[in-house]
């Protein structure tokens, strides 16, 4: 028997202030069972407040108050969680969260993540190249622990030229540099194959799917983030910086695939737009 299933991505960009803009009308009309939430900035009471009853709640703040935090909202509980990722004394808290659910007679796992945006030439890159490389470690182990994994949220890393539409201004910024997206070659490539990353490194394959892309095809974006600065929201000049990376026997049940792109720059509730798929379990 199938079961349907609606998740949704999302960098809130501060969930107080993303509520007070409109979210919550957003949200009602949504129909999403599993909400995956990045930059809350928020606490646990604070989340609970705001979507109300009927949703079950996950959330791990960043060490420094006021910054990062990651969270899922679900309408059924989640069988386990887990906040760990990378080396004991790498600080990834407020950045992943996994959380298994049942969903009918089948496990599905969820990752609400939230990647370091870097600064070329600064600490901040170094730790976003630590949290990718940890994540690289983690993947095959997700893959190994259910065939129906996904991990969601803003990468911040538009993979490819079409996932940016100034891309040629931004090579040498973080982002867009030709390191950072050869981890997502290496993501996407067929598992267990080597892989040459645009940098030219090479790497073994890890075998999942860019939901989006894989949905879109090859067309420019969608894009899901827009800079707050001049007409960008409005000339649609953006970079696709939220990602649903799925094991390929959960991509190949998507049904659905939508970024809720606000009708109007004055009518956004955050500079992301949400990600939503319906999956079919």
């Amino acid at each position: 028997m199938t079961q349907p299933l609606r998740i949704a991505t999302v960098n809130v960009n501060g969930v107080r202030a993303a509520y007070r803009k409109g979210m919550g009308d957003w949200l009602d009309g949504r129909g999403v069972d599993i909400l995956a939430l990045q930059e809350v900035r928020a606490s646990t009471d604070d989340l609970a407040g705001l979507l109300g009853d009927g949703w079950s709640i996950l959330h791990d703040a960043a060490t420094v108050k006021g910054r990062a935090g990651v969270a899922i909202a679900s309408r059924n509980v989640a069988t386990v969680h887990r906040v760990s990722l990378g080396a004991d004394e790498f600080d990834s808290a407020g950045r992943w969260l996994e959380a298994d659910f049942t969903v009918g007679d089948a496990s599905i796992t969820v990752v609400s993540t939230y990647v370091h945006s870097g600064e070329v030439g600064t600490p901040k890159q170094v730790e976003k190249y630590t949290f990718l490389d940890a994540m690289e470690a983690r993947l095959p182990e997700l893959a190994s622990h259910s065939d129906h994994a996904l991990v969601v949220g803003d990468l911040n890393v538009g993979h490819r030229e079409i996932d940016i539409r100034n891309w040629k201004g931004n090579r040498k910024n973080a982002g867009f540099l030709p390191d950072e997206r050869a981890y997502f070659d290496r993501f996407f490539g067929p598992l267990g194959e080597t892989v040459t990353g645009v940098d030219g490194s090479t790497g073994p394959g890890l075998g999942w799917v860019d939901v989006g892309r894989a949905w879109a095809g090859e067309v420019e974006g969608p894009y899901t983030w827009w800079s707050q600065r001049g007409k960008a929201f409005d000339t649609d000049t953006g970079w696709r910086l939220d990602y649903h990376v799925a094991t390929p026997a959960l991509a190949a049940s998507v049904t659905s695939y939508a970024v809720d792109k606000a009708d109007a720059w004055d009518t956004r509730w955050s500079d992301h737009a949400p990600v939503v798929v319906d999956y079919v379990i």
